[in-house]
């Protein structure tokens, strides 16, 4: 982005900040996580007069000029903040930031549109969702109001008449999946839309496990005396708490929450990971989730220091063509606003398709974005993705998506 950015840019920007925030803004104001704001730094780098003179002055009048008549036109919910810069001896309060909630981002897109086409979102419908969703007593998160949004309005139906018939009947004993009692709900219905309904309605533990009357979710610290509740087939290791907490339940399955380069290091000394058929590692796609990645899968390559051999790491939604995939999702600043650096480290740990996506990601010339983060990517991708990879390494994986019992360090 330039360093002086015009009405228009904000706004588009605001447009993609809104597309990769509703969810999460809707969610919030049900008390679902942390209120969102839809902000837009307007002069980054920009707040001497020695900064001004470089832009030059004609370009600082004409964009201050095209500021002011839109700040007229600002809809409620919308507001520019302001801070002082001294030009040629004189100081003034100049556009600083573009600032939005929800409904006041959604405005202001509907109303600088120069098509006639529908929102890509719209808020009304998205609130009424997470309330059904909340009133039914279901899961409420980000992913999962995205997903349902993506469902017809009979899909909708059926899967709110699921979940409130879920919650009236704890214990489900009596019925295999194909035979629950649910109005408007068929057998194709399940089979395309059970991983999203054992989100929503929280079953995410596998029936064997949870017949035991045993624990479902630990909390592992480095160093301390533990003792798993099963020993698990395959173990993901996720970067993201959401991910671990919401991630849809796979069969045989302990998802990890990892925490770093330091922490993907300890995991690899974790006997029960080392024991695993399967280890596989799932991060942001950005500099540091490919690091994560190559520390996790070099610590894991040499044997443990109690003498377990070498394990193989594989990786999900972190190749070239998942970067193509969820392009939509890129962004090229962190969540303070500061724009994310390249990376010069060489990362020889990767596969081929992994370093063409880090390098495409990281390089120090012009790249479309250079950050999607884990949360972006619906985990019912995520867990369809992973048993690919597993049906691949090993023959097909059990689908019934039983139990997935989690850890994190």
């Amino acid at each position: 982005m330039s360093a002086l950015v015009t009405p228009l840019a904000a706004v588009a920007a605001v447009g993609r900040k809104l597309d990769q925030k509703w969810a999460e803004a809707v969610c919030a104001e049900l008390g679902a996580g942390d209120p969102v704001a839809f902000s837009v730094r307007l002069r980054p780098g920009v707040r001497t007069g020695r900064a001004v003179e470089q832009l030059g002055y004609t370009a600082w009048h004409g964009w201050h000029m095209q500021w002011r008549d839109f700040c007229g036109r600002l809809p409620a919910g919308v507001e520019v903040a302001r801070a002082a810069v001294t030009v040629r001896g004189v100081t003034g309060d100049f556009p600083a930031v573009l600032q939005a909630d929800l409904d006041g981002a959604a405005t202001l897109l509907r109303d600088t549109r120069d098509d006639a086409g529908p929102p890509a979102v719209d808020i009304g419908r998205a609130r009424a969702l997470a309330s059904a969703l909340r009133s039914a007593g279901a899961t409420l998160t980000p992913a999962t109001l995205r997903a349902v949004y993506r469902l017809a309005a009979t899909d909708v139906d059926v899967l709110i008449n699921a979940v409130t018939w879920l919650r009236r009947h704890p214990d489900a004993g009596d019925w295999t999946r194909r035979q629950l009692p649910v109005p408007g709900m068929h057998t194709k219905w399940l089979d395309t839309h059970g991983g999203l309904l054992r989100d929503v309605a929280g079953r995410d533990v596998d029936p064997r496990h949870a017949a035991s009357g045993r624990r479902r979710h630990d909390a592992w610290t480095t160093g301390d005396v533990h003792d798993i509740a099963y020993q698990p087939r395959v173990v993901l290791v996720v970067e993201n708490r959401d991910s671990r907490l919401w991630f849809p339940p796979v069969s045989d399955t302990i998802v990890v929450e990892g925490g770093g380069k330091a922490a993907a290091v300890l995991l690899a000394n974790v006997p029960w990971i080392r024991s695993a058929e399967h280890v596989v590692y799932w991060g942001d796609i950005d500099a540091d989730g490919y690091a994560i990645l190559d520390h996790f899968r070099a610590a894991l390559a040499e044997p443990a220091p109690d003498g377990a051999p070498a394990k193989q790491v594989s990786s999900i939604l972190m190749e070239a063509a998942d970067l193509h995939q969820y392009a939509l999702h890129g962004v090229n600043h962190d969540r303070a606003g500061r724009p994310i650096k390249a990376s010069p480290v060489l990362l020889p740990h990767l596969t081929e398709a992994e370093t063409i996506a880090y390098h495409t990601i990281a390089t120090a010339g012009p790249t479309p974005f250079r950050r999607i983060e884990q949360e972006a990517i619906p985990l019912t991708h995520a867990a369809t993705r992973l048993l690919q990879v597993l049906a691949g390494q090993a023959g097909p994986m059990r689908s019934d998506m039983g139990r997935t019992f989690r850890e994190d360090t």
